[in-house]
């Protein structure tokens, strides 16, 4: 798991956030899917797709690519090809202003952070635990990675799974 990646996937999604835009894509990976599908399951996203190096054809009325379009010449994946996929994320904006607000890395390559179901639920009740600030805001969430996918906290803690620490939307 390479957290460098990640950190340059989340600052990219910041710099895309900022300047407003509507599709962006980022490396394909299998962490990377993940958090982005699982940032869609939290509504910070409105589409995930997997392509190549071209956008996929936008939804006519949604304006972003839905993952249902038909696609006439679908290329396969070979190993000549692998490295040029990415996976397209459509953003979301609410009167002007951006869902997904600022992500941030929580662990890094030289420091990684587990934490546990009692810590998560301090975490969750808005303490400050070791080197991760408490939640304090409803539209706040923290993503951790656990044995069974990249999850939310209130999700870890409903299932009772500790993992890494990732990143946090603020």
């Amino acid at each position: 798991m390479s957290l460098v990646n990640l950190a340059a996937v989340c600052s990219h999604l910041n710099n895309a956030t900022s300047v407003r835009l509507g599709l962006t894509s980022i490396p394909n990976s299998k962490m990377h899917l993940k958090l982005c599908l699982a940032l869609q399951n939290s509504g910070y996203i409105s589409s995930v797709v997997r392509g190549g190096p071209t956008p996929p054809p936008a939804h006519p009325l949604l304006g972003y690519p839905a993952v249902n379009n038909k696609v006439d010449t679908i290329e396969p994946i070979t190993r000549q090809n692998i490295a040029s996929r990415r996976i397209w994320l459509g953003l979301k904006y609410w009167q002007n202003e951006s869902v997904l607000g600022k992500m941030s890395m929580v662990s890094k390559p030289t420091r990684r952070i587990t934490m546990t179901v009692s810590q998560l639920r301090r975490i969750v009740r808005g303490e400050d635990v070791e080197y991760v600030g408490g939640i304090r805001s409803p539209g706040e969430s923290l993503y951790l990675s656990t044995d069974r996918g990249i999850m939310e906290a209130r999700e870890c803690i409903e299932k009772m799974l500790g993992g890494l620490v990732l990143c946090r939307v603020l």
